[in-house]
């Protein structure tokens, strides 16, 4: 095993969390803070929108199954790159479409997989590739939201599913749950 690590923001992290949890490959997904100037932020204070975090996942994978110019493939096309500082109804730039580069070697496949996707797109694509910074764990309530709490918040029902049923139609050979429906 390979085993690497991708730190990206794609608006709620419940939502692109849930989305990575169903990617073959993926080890483990975390829910965090990034890309802000305070130390130890709360979900609270990253919702008020003014900590510079972004909601993002650290996602811990084999590079054997799933390579990172794949994963951000599944990345730029479960969410809607398009959008700056906003995912649908979640505005502020704590929803902003972000890659946060381990290394040099991922920050060119960042460029790369953005120049790939945009043809995908109507508009251009706005997700930004930021210094890495600080990892800031979410609070425990917020991992595996969907397989829990998520289940009955209207808002996950509502956007969750249909970022699933996108990972497993263009995504199929990607996704664990589900890749033959």
């Amino acid at each position: 095993m390979a085993i690497e690590t991708a730190t990206i923001a794609g608006g709620c992290f419940w939502c692109t969390e849930a989305v990575f949890n169903d990617v073959i490959g993926v080890e483990k997904v975390e829910s965090g803070y990034i890309g802000g100037h305070v130390a130890n932020p709360t979900y609270k204070q990253v919702c008020g929108g003014d900590t510079g975090h972004a909601e993002a996942i650290r996602v811990t994978f084999d590079n054997n199954v799933l390579s990172y110019g794949d994963l951000l493939d599944v990345f730029l096309g479960t969410h809607d790159p398009t959008q700056l500082n906003r995912q649908g109804n979640d505005i502020g730039t704590q929803y902003r479409s972000a890659i946060f580069p381990h290394d040099a070697a991922q920050e060119a496949e960042a460029r790369a997989a953005i120049e790939r996707a945009a043809p995908d797109w109507p508009a251009p694509i706005v997700t930004t590739i930021e210094p890495l910074g600080t990892w800031w764990p979410a609070e425990d309530y917020h991992q595996e939201y969907w397989q829990g709490e998520g289940q009955r918040n209207p808002y996950c029902l509502a956007v969750i599913p249909p970022k699933i049923k996108k990972l497993r139609k263009s995504f199929a050979a990607r996704a664990k749950a589900g890749a033959a429906s």
